[in-house]
């Protein structure tokens, strides 16, 4: 929410703002007291909407299931009596601003305004928070047992992730009946403020820096063979993912530390909230244990004499200014568990001072700094190629000019130096000798173009090994940054961000069916952070008339990823060849983005193949 306001007036501003836009469905804008004995599952009624959204209700009834005082303060309640009906929740969060005065097993009185929360504000897509604001609250006797909480498991979740939502509504399903039985986006909304339960679960997104980690309660939903949970496509969302959070204050009990393929054992059990980060969230008042599973970083291996070896690795805003510890891992990784490729495209690769922001573009102290760690880490003395970018023209964090980058071995292979490449000068392809060659090398692909304002232009290089030219593009196409949660209310969410990914896209396969004209059979390799899946569009376009392949695709579909988001292990990173590269192998490097402890949150990925 992009507002100063502290959240109770930002509260009262969604709620009013959704009601007047209509995107609230079934809520009602009076503000009247209501009259009647008002139970819990009346306020959380049965659509994502409570009924009485806007209504000042009176002496509620239940007893206190957790307290969080820190973040957004307050608490849950639940009524130990049902209605029976499995698509009303019994439990509701108490939004107090303030450190909450009650405590676990308090039967309390609440009166306030039953209103509508939208983590993140209205324009991020995401569900809404049924709560009670601007509370009064009256112990009326401590020390009750908590209500008893519904155990979520794999039977219980349904496999169909979320309804198709009304068109005449936007795509929404909060106007919608809930569907526990059928939907898990409606089970768990069923279950929203309710005291809940898991067993014995096997995580499946590692333990972060904001206290968090991720875990299915599916065992056998697209697993892989690392532990973690495959999204395979836009309908395969992966029901038994459910993030864990703890009510316990970090300085009493630390979070642990978990990476994919732990196991979360024993019982993990409080209220089940929804959140801005990730949705539906169990916030533990009691966690179980993590028990560590041993998962280890991977290794690939050494590329053959007659193989080249070509990588690719965004080292995630990498600048002078980061600890030296920083580039030794990274470095430690590209000699011992990349085996020294022979070509490695780097993404964010930030400038000599990193995000201070004083017009300093080049990046050289960045770089040198980067292949002083790989010797010293018993690597060989890489070269590197890049073109330095206009000033804050290029995303990213602003004053750190991210850009791709060439490192190459010159024992290995050589690089092919054509003068003129700079920032806004645009590389082509002419023929030399019966050859595609560039114009400029290292050059950038139509950095004039739309499809790369405020946003990395493709770097172009040529390569010769063994007596065999090799064009090379290094890619960090747009962020998903915009999109809808696959939690949100709309559905199927709203991925705008694919539009400038896809014209970015068609700009890369333009340029490659450029350099196939002009030589039929060259190899052409095009690699990179394509933020986005093997299955995507963004994919289809830069594969388009089969003069690209996503080499990801030769893998089983298990182990199709690189990044861990939100429990889903998905593709960003890719390697695609032209179809003069005939035979190769692939490996995705599983080094960092199944780990709490990362150096990048990107995997690296490898290509081996005989010109």
């Amino acid at each position: 929410m992009a507002s100063s306001l502290p959240r109770t007036a930002a509260v009262s501003a969604v709620v009013t703002a959704a009601l007047a836009a209509g995107l609230l469905a079934g809520a009602t804008t009076s503000a009247a007291d209501t009259t009647d004995i008002v139970r819990i599952h009346d306020i959380q009624g049965s659509t994502r909407i409570s009924p009485l959204a806007g209504q000042r209700v009176t002496d509620v009834t239940g007893v206190v299931t957790g307290v969080r005082a820190y973040g957004s303060r307050g608490f849950w309640f639940q009524d130990p009596q049902g209605d029976g009906d499995p698509a009303t929740s019994e439990g509701v969060f108490v939004f107090t601003s303030s450190k909450p005065t009650v405590s676990v097993g308090d039967a309390v009185k609440v009166s306030g305004t039953v209103t509508e929360y939208v983590p993140g504000g209205l324009n991020s897509g995401n569900q809404s928070l049924t709560q009670i604001s601007k509370p009064t609250v009256t112990v009326v006797s401590s020390g009750n047992p908590v209500p008893a909480p519904v155990t979520v498991t794999a039977g219980s979740v349904p496999d169909a992730y979320a309804p198709e939502g009304d068109p005449a509504k936007d795509g929404s399903v909060n106007g919608l009946p809930l569907r526990p039985g059928s939907y898990a986006l409606d089970y768990y909304e069923s279950l929203e403020g309710a005291n809940i339960r898991i067993g014995t679960s096997r995580v499946v997104g590692p333990s972060t820096e904001h206290a968090e980690l991720w875990v299915t309660v599916k065992p056998d939903e697209n697993p892989n063979r690392r532990g973690g949970t495959v999204y395979g496509s836009y309908t395969s969302q992966n029901s038994g993912r459910l993030k864990v959070q703890s009510l316990v204050p970090l300085a009493e009990q630390p979070f642990p530390t978990a990476n994919v393929g732990d196991v979360l054992t024993g019982e993990t059990e409080g209220p089940l909230d929804f959140n801005q980060y990730g949705g539906y969230t169990l916030t533990a008042r009691t966690m179980g244990t993590v028990e560590d599973r041993g998962l280890k970083r991977e290794k690939t291996r050494p590329q053959h004499i007659s193989e080249l070896a070509v990588a690719t690795y965004n080292v995630e805003n990498l600048d002078p200014t980061d600890p030296q510890e920083k580039f030794d891992a990274l470095a430690k990784a590209v000699v011992e568990n990349l085996a020294t490729p022979d070509i490695i495209a780097l993404e964010e690769i930030q400038d000599n001072n990193g995000a201070k922001n004083d017009g300093t573009v080049a990046a050289d102290e960045t770089l040198k700094k980067f292949t002083d760690a790989i010797v010293a880490a018993g690597g060989p003395a890489y070269e590197w190629r890049s073109v330095d970018p206009e000033n804050n023209k290029d995303g990213g964090q602003p004053g750190g000019n991210i850009r791709q980058v060439f490192l190459f071995n010159p024992e290995r292979v050589s690089f092919t130096d054509r003068a003129g490449g700079d920032a806004t000068t645009a590389t082509g392809v002419v023929k030399e000798r019966g050859r595609a060659a560039l114009t400029v090398s290292p050059g950038r692909i139509a950095p004039a173009d739309a499809a790369w304002e405020n946003s990395r232009k493709p770097l172009a290089g040529e390569f010769v090994f063994r007596g065999r030219p090799v064009i090379v593009v290094a890619n960090h196409f747009g962020s998903k940054g915009g999109d809808e949660s696959i939690a949100g209310h709309r559905q199927p969410p709203n991925r705008s961000s694919e539009v400038r990914r896809l014209q970015q896209a068609k700009v890369v396969n333009a340029f490659v069916k450029d350099v196939l004209a002009v030589q039929r059979h060259a190899d052409i390799v095009v690699l990179g952070d394509i933020n986005d899946f093997e299955f995507s569009d963004t994919t289809k376009a830069l594969t388009d008339g089969g003069v690209l392949r996503a080499a990801v695709t030769s893998l089983p579909r298990s182990e199709r990823y690189s990044y861990v988001f939100q429990g889903n292990s998905q593709v960003l990173d890719q390697i695609l060849t032209s179809p003069g590269i005939r035979h190769f192998e692939y490996d995705s490097v599983h080094i960092n983005a199944e780990f709490a402890d990362q150096n990048s949150d990107h995997d690296p990925q490898v290509l081996r193949f005989r010109p």
